[in-house]
């Protein structure tokens, strides 16, 4: 007697997950990683030599001219209402948040039971935070001084913090969360939503001229480099057993 269709068929289907998943745990996965990490850590340290050259300072200087009133340079270009809610995204990338947002996950994290993963993130982050400040420390590049600042401003230009943490941060929580998920949809708006959340937080440094575009550019490429990095460690952590892997199980 042969089998209905679907029933002939769902082990297949269910073989196939299977193997998909040790896949992109092993090889996939990984090798993605390693090609952005490279990528995007070519990219950062190609731009701080241009940086250091001077070859971004006219670019640099017309992106935040522009982006000014031409008869009162205080004055960002747009409605207040814009300016303000430029003041509000930017604190979406300040330590503060960050540390409250990661902190809030790894929470939840311990408290489902993936305590180790949990302090993954919170290494993750806090070593991003590390070295943002070691970063900084080195290149010791002034803030811009063409426009007035739109807030207060404490540490050196380059690269861009709030960039750099909103990308590592975002970037490394919205990748957990899609990865526990098992829609498409809810994947990639979750992923979107990441990418949208740290492209605002550096969009918001320029606007406000605390920071040069170049600075930003910078942020963006460590951070993506670093949530690269990290999210190969993981991999690795979770094939050896030393994390508890994200992933729901395979249907049956």
């Amino acid at each position: 007697m042969r089998l209905p269709e679907s029933a002939r068929s769902h082990p297949l289907a269910s073989r196939a997950t299977a193997v998909w998943l040790r896949l992109r745990l092993n090889e996939v996965g990984p090798l993605v990683a390693l090609l952005c990490l490279s990528i995007l850590g070519y990219g950062f340290f190609a731009l701080a030599h241009e940086v250091g050259e001077g070859s971004t300072e006219a670019l640099d200087r017309k992106i935040l001219l522009a982006l000014r009133n031409p008869a009162d340079l205080s004055d960002p270009i747009g409605p207040r209402w814009l300016e303000e809610t430029m003041r509000d995204i930017t604190g979406l990338g300040s330590v503060f948040t960050i540390v409250f947002l990661t902190g809030a996950v790894a929470a939840y994290l311990v408290l489902s039971g993936k305590r180790r993963i949990g302090l993954f993130v919170v290494a993750a982050v806090g070593g991003g935070e590390l070295v943002s400040t070691v970063l900084k420390l080195f290149y010791q590049r002034p803030r811009p001084d063409l426009v007035p600042h739109g807030m207060d401003v404490f540490t050196a230009s380059f690269p861009s913090g709030h960039a750099m943490m909103s990308a590592i941060a975002y970037l490394t929580l919205a990748t957990l969360l899609a990865r526990i998920d098992r829609h498409r949809r809810v994947k990639a708006l979750v992923l979107f939503l990441g990418v949208a959340m740290a492209l605002l937080v550096g969009i918001s440094r320029i606007y406000l001229g605390v920071h040069w575009p170049s600075d930003v550019l910078a942020g963006w490429c460590v951070g993506a480099a670093w949530a690269a990095l990290c999210w190969f460690v993981a991999l690795q952590l979770q094939r050896s057993g030393d994390v508890e892997a994200p992933d729901p199980p395979p249907a049956a």
